[in-house]
């Protein structure tokens, strides 16, 4: 796998003076990547630690469907060119509430969150999405009790379109999301998106 080319800027912004950007991950990423893995990521995103092998694979594939143009793509997010989170998005993933919806995953590295780093990378995932025509809708899935979670989905204007019946019973009052989920839908064709 070569490394991801450090002249690349996908995407970068300047968000409350500090520049937050995405770009590819590459192998001399993947132990920066795992250290910012803590309990929360585990608990609310991945399921399971990872190793270096598995992430390096994770990398490879990423840059696989970038070639390609299909399934998941996934960038670093860089806070002040100091890898600061991850995003990704899908939209091949099967399970998304409607044709047309792209599911997107990310998570903050401990040390940069509360600092808008999240919900700036949804912002320049979702500009991409529009610009790129790949998709209707942006889709944000998360556990009810993920406080953050839900916060970075409204922060960023997306909408619920399902809901748990109550906090202690976390199923879904429509079969469209997995039970548990909250899910959160942008609507990716609405004007004023990215700068209209």
């Amino acid at each position: 796998m070569r490394a991801a080319p450090r002249s690349l800027r996908w995407n970068a912004r300047f968000y409350d003076r500090l520049v937050i950007e995405l770009r590819p991950l590459g192998e001399g990423d993947v132990a920066a990547h795992m250290a910012g893995e803590d309990a929360a990521v585990i608990e609310w995103l991945t399921g399971a630690a990872a190793t270096w092998d598995s992430t390096y694979r994770h990398f490879e594939t990423l840059a696989a469907n970038a070639a390609r143009g299909v399934g998941k793509r996934g960038f670093g997010v860089w806070l002040d060119d100091e890898l600061a989170g991850y995003i990704d998005f899908d939209p091949d993933d099967p399970d998304l509430p409607e044709p047309g919806d792209v599911n997107i995953a990310y998570y903050v590295h401990p040390w940069a969150r509360r600092r808008g780093v999240a919900i700036e990378a949804v912002r320049l995932v979702c500009e991409q999405l529009r610009q790129g025509g790949l998709g209707k809708r942006a889709i944000i899935r998360t556990h009810p009790l993920n406080r953050a979670s839900i916060g970075v989905a409204r922060a960023g204007g997306f909408q619920p379109v399902s809901a748990p019946v109550s906090g202690q019973d976390h199923s879904c009052e429509t079969d469209d999301a997995p039970a548990g989920d909250v899910v959160f839908a942008l609507d990716l064709e609405a004007p004023g998106l990215g700068g209209d």
